[in-house]
């Protein structure tokens, strides 16, 4: 497993190695030792799974506020996505700033996005499947989100959402820049 860091401080994409032979591949897609080793402080808590029927389904951004961030470990495991991190830690030397990613069933990749961090995707076809591994336990009472389109953050989404919820539509604009 190769984990890269990403422009956004404590982001990091990571690159699964398949081992691969005639009945088709294994992989390791989590390894706590390699993720400290790189300086990534994660404990798995829970998992989930995102279905997403149409392409264009436009999920987040999502964080979760203190005194529970929610790092988490995102992958596509059928389709694709073009998955996004925002960082909102005040006092950060990538605040406000943003990186997107291209997750497929197929590249072996993952986004990790540190405690702090809002978290969005678009689904790039139709039946995509996204695996979320979770550092913090979800509490509805900390749930937060700012807007998909903010101009605060000027994210350059591949296309214009299809699908997406009246929450999500709903997020207010930033209003910590």
């Amino acid at each position: 497993m190769q984990i890269t860091p990403l422009k956004i401080q404590g982001a990091a994409l990571v690159e699964i190695e398949r081992l691969e032979d005639e009945r088709g591949y294994f992989a390791r897609s989590f390894c706590r030792q390699e993720f400290k080793d790189a300086g990534l402080d994660f404990d798995v808590v829970q998992s989930n799974l995102s279905h997403n029927a149409a392409k264009g389904t436009l999920r987040g951004l999502h964080y979760q506020d203190a005194p529970k961030p929610d790092p988490k470990l995102v992958s596509c495991i059928r389709g694709a996505i073009f998955d996004v991190v925002v960082d909102l830690r005040k006092g950060s030397q990538t605040y406000c700033q943003w990186v997107g990613v291209q997750l497929t069933a197929d590249n072996a990749k993952a986004l990790f996005v540190p405690p702090g961090c809002a978290h969005g995707f678009i689904t790039l076809c139709d039946d995509a499947l996204v695996n979320y591994l979770m550092g913090e336990v979800y509490v509805a009472a900390l749930a937060r989100g700012v807007r998909w389109n903010d101009p605060a953050f000027a994210i350059d989404w591949p296309e214009n959402p299809v699908v997406i919820s009246e929450r999500d539509a709903a997020y207010p604009d930033f209003q910590g820049a």
